[in-house]
């Protein structure tokens, strides 16, 4: 397992365990269109430990990848919500909140290339 590989999977543990100890903030961040923000991000928390853990095991990681390339895109319109209502993020500026929408492409990226099949990555373990 590579670096890049352990530290994919304890960054989407770690933020789906966020989900459910600080549920509210993560709730803000849902789409006013979308029903049950409660379930929604509680299911999304379930959705990054899932794609966390599937990382850290070579037989599952391909898949793990795939599966958070996936998330990564599912809640993007959760970010662009959050930049367009900046308002109601007040502790965070609305500048951070525009620069983080390109910063997901390389979430995307890193979740896809560091799953692929052959790792091309200098993170390599020993």
């Amino acid at each position: 397992m590579t670096w890049s590989q352990r530290l994919l999977s304890a960054t989407f543990i770690t933020t789906g365990i966020l989900h459910f100890l600080r549920p509210g903030y993560f709730e803000q961040i849902v789409p006013t269109a979308l029903p049950s923000h409660r379930e929604l991000v509680l299911i999304s928390g379930v959705a990054e430990i899932a794609g966390g853990v599937g990382v850290a095991f070579a037989g599952t990681r391909r898949l793990a990848g795939l599966w958070l390339v996936a998330l990564l895109i599912a809640v993007f319109p959760a970010n662009i919500n959050m930049a367009v209502h900046a308002d109601r993020f007040a502790s965070i500026s609305p500048a951070l909140l525009w620069a983080r929408l390109p910063l997901q492409g390389l979430l995307v990226w890193w979740a896809y290339r560091s799953t692929s099949a052959s790792p091309r990555s200098s993170f390599t373990a020993p």
